[in-house]
């Protein structure tokens, strides 16, 4: 089991929780959130996630993660506009915060 934050990952059995509640994800939003959340706290960049996630070492957009991204955040009831699970860190990449608190305290961007 991974857990950052409330929300836990359980990469075995492919479920998520969060707040206790579980979280009904595709193949491909759970691999980019177990990616994401596997690494909480450190910059994960989208050549990675494209690499990790989908298999290629090339992305021919990054509409592709971040069309993933947002269905991720809606799904775990993230505000997408002030994210405190998931942040941008633009031009550089995606992080699994490990506190809302240290999101609050970088004035982190929910665009990419």
């Amino acid at each position: 089991m991974i857990e950052a934050q409330d929300v836990l990952v359980d990469p075995v059995e492919r479920r998520v929780w969060r707040a206790g509640r579980e979280v009904t994800l595709s193949r491909m939003e759970f691999a980019l959130l177990h990616a994401l959340i596997s690494r909480a706290g450190e910059l994960v960049t989208r050549q990675e996630l494209m690499h990790q996630v989908w298999g290629t070492a090339f992305y021919t957009s990054s509409k592709t993660i971040d069309v993933h991204l947002g269905w991720v955040r809606r799904k775990l009831g993230e505000d997408t506009r002030r994210p405190t699970l998931i942040t941008t860190v633009r031009g550089r990449g995606l992080r699994f915060e490990t506190t809302a608190a240290d999101v609050r305290a970088e004035g982190a961007s929910a665009s990419g």
